[in-house]
């Protein structure tokens, strides 16, 4: 079975678990944050022999409250961009390029939340999906354009990830930071620090 389509198996399993909590949450009453929407500034810092290497994009979130403390969401995020930090005795420089490899990432799964209706919220996912290291030298775009169509031709990677957050608002507008790591799978486990923020609004 090709990973695609254990993602979509592994969706509507999720999906269909998740259905009972949402007919109860309709019949109580709860109407208020139906849905949050994001964007995001993504970190990624790709765990490699010698060394590291530090991605940087944008992404998108949609959710779905199916309860009060409990959301389905989907994401993905695009990482165009390399930050390489120098440090001399001196002081240090960070330097951000414009990267040939380009990690794409999608996600889906739940999420856990406290403080629901207050202007707080403190929360944990885990979501599973795929990443794809996509190689272009084309513009953001366009490199995304063409990085979605590897992931249709069987380019990307079984991935898990595990993560947990907070969020702030004033109102229906809010700020989101989130981390966790993101393992994807090729010979073995891979794991990878992944860190996002961005203004988020509930609706």
């Amino acid at each position: 079975m090709s990973t695609l389509r254990k993602l979509s198996v592994l969706a509507v399993l999720i999906t269909a678990l998740t259905l009972p909590s949402l007919t109860r949450a309709q019949s109580s009453g709860f109407t208020n944050n139906h849905f949050e929407l994001g964007v995001f500034a993504d970190y990624f810092r790709f765990s490699s022999s010698d060394p590291d290497i530090n991605y940087v994009g944008v992404g998108g979130r949609l959710g779905f409250n199916v309860h009060p403390n409990v959301a389905l969401e989907a994401e993905m995020g695009y990482d165009f961009g390399r930050n390489i930090t120098t440090t001399t005795s001196n002081g240090g420089t960070t330097n951000f390029f414009r990267t040939r490899t380009r990690p794409i990432h999608g996600l889906f799964g739940p999420k856990f939340q406290v403080g629901t209706d207050g202007p707080f919220r403190a929360f944990v996912t885990t979501k599973v999906g795929f990443v794809t290291f996509s190689h272009s030298t084309a513009s953001p775009t366009s490199g995304f354009v063409s990085g979605v169509s590897d992931i249709a031709n069987g380019g990307a990677r079984f991935a898990v990830y595990p993560g947990a957050g907070i969020e702030a608002f004033a109102g229906p507008i809010g700020i989101r930071l989130e981390a966790g790591d993101d393992i994807y799978f090729l010979g073995g486990a891979r794991n990878n620090l992944k860190v996002n923020i961005g203004p988020v609004i509930r609706f």
